[in-house]
């Protein structure tokens, strides 16, 4: 069986190699996203595709690979909206996905983003690592971490992790979920989101994102919050409203966000604009609002364990596929 795994950095092909072996599979990596004619011919003589994020499975590229024979097309992602389900199974392919994967990853990020704003982490060491001034000075008081209120909003296996993790650095957490949970009363107080925004002085988002229900960051979400709180979005870019955060982050009413995810950020992230603006004039903004604004390229999921979990699965999904026609987590 010969797999095209694409999007693969070197520091994950050790992983891909040793997870092949075991799978006995006959695999190729490519550090090319399937974007492009000439990335969808790669495919040539391969029974299998690996995508992931930023891998377009188009009707242009999903038509290609009619063309040479490739049998699974699978995605070592959570999320599936970079393929055409409805035209790839008018074409016969059969498509898994990757259901989880470590889910300290995101939490980690997230928690992570929260703390260096809250300490003005950025700010400092761009002070004393930059400009060589170790002066000590207000913007960098902070409250500590136990007596803040942490609001997480989506309380699957993500968001109850980053709530584990803030409970364990002594902070109060509250959480909301469209599904309350149960048996999770030690470690979140469960609350309407509006309680949650306008106790909470940190509020990470870890909820899925539900086109007909529209963007979850909005003006008056914002509003709602607490002034100056802190947001951290490790979620999806299409929860936010970008202009609404620029205009409370300029307000002053939001103190500071991290973000991993952006809208349509195959435009910004993965590419280097190294003495140049991007395009988008508002996510531009944004960007320049560093300190304030912590901005990462969805690397949430960039961890050894994470990374392990996404092959393996995708591997796994490919097997059971060949030996019972079927696979558990099948793209519906």
């Amino acid at each position: 069986m010969k797999v095209l795994c694409y999007g693969v950095r070197d520091v994950e092909r050790p992983f891909f190699e040793k997870l092949a072996k075991e799978y006995n599979l006959e695999v190729t990596c490519t550090s090319n996203f399937l974007n492009t004619k000439e990335t969808a011919e790669l495919a040539k003589g391969f029974d299998c595709v690996v995508l992931r994020a930023n891998c377009f499975a188009n009707k242009e590229n999903l038509d290609l690979y009619k063309e040479y024979g490739v049998e699974y097309v699978l995605t070592r992602t959570v999320g599936t909206n970079h393929i055409d389900i409805p035209y790839a199974k008018e074409l016969g392919f059969k498509m898994a996905f990757v259901p989880f994967y470590s889910p300290n990853a995101i939490s980690e990020l997230a928690v992570t983003h929260a703390m260096m704003l809250l300490r003005h982490m950025s700010y400092t060491t761009y002070k004393t690592g930059v400009k060589k001034d170790f002066t000590v000075d207000a913007n960098m008081f902070s409250k500590e971490i136990r007596n803040c209120t942490v609001g997480v909003v989506g309380l699957g296996r993500i968001g109850m992790t980053t709530a584990k993790l803030f409970k364990g650095l002594g902070a109060n957490v509250l959480g909301q979920d469209l599904f309350p949970k149960t048996g999770v009363e030690d470690i979140v107080t469960q609350v309407e989101l509006d309680e949650l925004l306008a106790k909470s002085d940190i509020v990470c988002l870890h909820c899925p994102f539900i086109p007909e229900n529209g963007k979850v960051v909005t003006k008056e979400f914002l509003a709602k919050m607490k002034e100056g709180a802190i947001l951290v979005n490790a979620a999806r870019g299409e929860l936010q409203d970008v202009p609404a955060l620029v205009e409370a982050l300029e307000s002053g009413h939001l103190a500071g966000l991290g973000i991993d995810v952006l809208e349509n950020e195959s435009t910004v992230f993965f590419k280097d604009f190294k003495g140049g603006d991007i395009e988008d004039p508002t996510i531009n903004k944004l960007i320049n609002m560093y300190p304030r604004v912590l901005v990462s390229p969805h690397m949430g999921s960039y961890t050894d364990e994470a990374v392990t979990n996404m092959i393996e699965t995708s591997f796994q999904n490919l097997t059971e596929f060949v030996e019972t026609g079927d696979c558990k987590n099948k793209i519906k």
